[in-house]
């Protein structure tokens, strides 16, 4: 083995106990805090009728678990969240890439996608329940209006900032816009698609939460508002968790597929 490798292999084994060092310290931390939380109610520093503790949770979840109402209520609002952000998705390509190819359009539209990225989507909350009704529409509406706005801007400008020499290439070789499209700048935009998922999925999931609020009879933000209504605060504070359990592991699972697409691409 000559040197080169040698330390190319201690880089690597540095690096790599480095991120396990930080996952250690990130899993303490979290450790560290639950332990403080339990403490603090089992001392009576904090009324635990109020602020609930680590073990109530625990027993709620496993109440919730025996007659399979959990999974029920975890399995609606993450459905609710996947399609809302499917769309998001769906959406804002195809809207960005239609303001990209009509520069006139998208120069009329710019302001007022601007103002509704900007409106507080809980205010459109109660109109949605009047002119969608109660339902499960209604809450993926709520969803998608909370992400499809900046997605849109965030895409169409990333559309406009692609590499414009190679634009130029397929234009003088005979190309139209839609060569450009398939052969530019999608291919070119998906590293941008990838960060543009990673907002999107979580502000999904607070549009959907937005709509279970108030349009719903299952789901997690049901739980949240009936839990509070009848001073059930261990069902609020589950739900809680359960829904930071949900936003990291969705967020892992896009980042997982960003490192395996350029794991691939590297190779």
């Amino acid at each position: 083995m000559d040197k080169t490798t040698m330390t190319q292999e201690t880089y690597i084994k540095k690096i790599r106990q480095k991120k396990r060092m930080i996952r250690l310290k990130q899993i303490g931390l979290l450790i560290l805090f639950f332990g403080l939380w339990e403490i603090a109610t089992k001392l009576g520093w904090i009324d635990a009728f109020i602020f609930s503790s680590p073990s109530r949770i625990i027993r709620t979840i496993i109440d919730m678990q025996s007659d399979g109402s959990l999974w029920y209520h975890i399995g609606t609002t993450l459905w609710e969240t996947l399609i809302s952000f499917l769309l998001v998705m769906i959406l804002g390509v195809v809207v960005a890439l239609v303001l990209w190819m009509i520069p006139t359009l998208s120069k009329i539209l710019e302001p007022y996608l601007v103002m509704l990225n900007s409106l507080p989507k809980s205010a459109l909350a109660p109109l949605l329940i009047v002119w969608l009704g109660n339902g499960t529409t209604t809450i993926i509406v709520a969803g998608i209006s909370v992400a499809i706005f900046g997605s849109i801007i965030t895409l169409y400008t990333g559309f406009c900032q692609m590499d414009s020499d190679k634009m130029k290439l397929i234009y003088t070789l005979g190309g139209n816009k839609q060569t450009v499209v398939t052969k530019v700048l999608l291919p070119g935009s998906i590293p941008m698609l990838i960060s543009n998922a990673k907002v999107n999925i979580g502000l999904c999931l607070v549009g959907v939460i937005i709509g279970e609020f108030l349009a719903a009879k299952q789901g997690l933000g049901y739980l949240i508002i009936y839990g509070s209504q009848v001073f059930k605060l261990d069902l609020v504070l589950m739900s809680i968790v359960i829904l930071c359990i949900i936003a990291m592991g969705l967020y892992q699972m896009i980042n997982w597929g960003e490192k395996k697409y350029f794991k691939r691409k590297t190779f």
